[in-house]
């Protein structure tokens, strides 16, 4: 606890501390006359005596009654005094939540697994918005491959690493009130320079200037939104996503791979060497549960697990590992994929026991929807279970679909299903 920090200019708490020191000292001369305990006896002396001269034979019992006046008064001045400190503080630090009932939810609520998540895009944000009403010690680790809109683009003029999947899981952690995370995610539409940018995307571009540092910038903005766990880049390097198709075509550029009727073979990173940062290999280490996915397979998932030093990390925990299967092929991407094909592209490119359960939907949703989805090229995952069983992975089934205009992952669902599972396993 840094106590000059409670006498600081502007906090408007000192005058009560002050208040409170005196109400002690006014308890302490009511209970010298009241239980004759030997309390600024100095003072009580001098008053008995000022009472002699005009109550005589009745001075002790005015001295006790004055006794209980001062403790009442002491007692009454200490809660006025708490009050005040109380509204100091929630104007300062929680404008439109009582601070006593933040610092319950706080305790109520920092406990939990240790749970690792990887990924990028809609896909890890939206898992994030279940997974921290369950716990507070999440770590998300993000691809930093993208190249495409306004992340691209601040990519290519400022030289920094992209943030845009970093700011969607900052503002899915976020406890700050929705006003906040509505600037965050607020993209530019008038025309000019700034038009198609995030908000958030200027203000961690505009941090990374300020501090010097990528990582530094993210921890910044993670204290700006209060977020409950951490944010991590998979690694500091500039990297590029590059993929080879079956066809022997090589594309570099994360926005560029998918296409329309070609099929990926791999995806590579460039620099290969590419390593990752000692803080996500710390939180790997101590990681109760590690998830991979959901999200785009080639493009947000993979681009983390090609980093050097993940995939070894991950295959040396003793952590509960899962994977997410998506809830619908990617068009130009994953097209025509069954989950035991999405297994395999993980194998090929990693190696196989990189996880132990694979977590799959098992609903397709209305007819409406599907055909929406259909006209767009995508359609529900198919489980192909016998493949599954033969890939040494375990198949966890379940509605996880959200009941709401797409045909996505429900976030509460899906984070039940897998605090149940840590639960069981551990």
């Amino acid at each position: 606890m840094n106590l000059p920090k409670w006498f600081f200019p502007g906090l408007g708490v000192k005058r009560w501390f002050f208040l409170i020191i005196f109400s002690f000292l006014l308890i302490s001369m009511g209970i010298t006359p009241l239980l004759g305990f030997d309390l600024s006896n100095f003072l009580v002396s001098q008053l008995a005596m000022l009472l002699a001269l005009f109550f005589g034979t009745y001075t002790a019992l005015i001295l006790k009654i004055s006794g209980i006046m001062l403790i009442i008064v002491g007692l009454v001045l200490i809660y006025y005094s708490l009050r005040k400190i109380k509204v100091e503080l929630n104007t300062h630090i929680t404008p439109n939540q009582e601070i006593f009932d933040l610092l319950y939810e706080k305790r109520k609520s920092n406990k939990g697994p240790e749970i690792v998540a990887f990924g990028g895009g809609t896909g890890l944000s939206n898992l994030l918005r279940g997974l921290k009403n369950y716990s507070d010690n999440l770590t998300a680790v993000v691809t930093v491959a993208d190249d495409g809109g306004s992340s691209g683009r601040l990519r290519d003029e400022m030289g920094i690493l992209p943030p845009g999947d970093i700011r969607n899981c900052l503002v899915a952690l976020a406890d700050r009130e929705p006003l906040m995370e509505k600037l965050f995610q607020h993209r530019f539409q008038a025309e000019g320079e700034l038009a198609g940018h995030s908000f958030g995307n200027l203000y961690i571009a505009a941090m990374t200037e300020v501090l010097g540092d990528f990582e530094e910038a993210i921890r910044a903005s993670s204290k700006v939104l209060a977020i409950r766990g951490k944010v991590l880049p998979a690694t500091n390097e500039d990297i590029k996503l590059g993929a080879i198709y079956h066809d022997q075509e090589k594309r570099i550029g994360e926005s560029a791979i998918p296409v329309y009727d070609k099929e990926i073979k791999k995806v590579f990173l460039y620099p290969e060497n590419a390593s990752t940062t000692p803080e996500v290999k710390i939180s790997i280490q101590q990681a109760d549960v590690i998830i991979i996915g959901p999200g785009s397979l080639y493009t947000s998932i993979l681009p983390n697990l090609l980093v050097k030093g993940i995939v070894k990390a991950i295959k040396q925990s003793q952590a509960l590992k899962v994977y997410i299967c998506n809830v619908m092929t990617q068009p130009g991407e994953t097209d025509n994929y069954t989950a035991a094909d999405h297994v395999q592209a993980l194998i090929d490119h990693c190696g196989p026991d990189l996880f132990d359960y694979i977590i799959v939907n098992n609903q397709s949703g209305s007819a409406e929807l599907r055909k929406k989805y259909e006209a767009e090229g995508a359609f529900p995952i198919v489980i192909d279970r016998d493949r599954l069983q033969e890939q040494g992975v375990k198949v966890i089934e379940a509605d996880l679909l959200k009941k709401d205009s797409y045909l996505r992952h429900d976030p509460l669902e899906l984070a039940k299903l897998i605090f149940e599972l840590s639960k069981k396993i551990n």
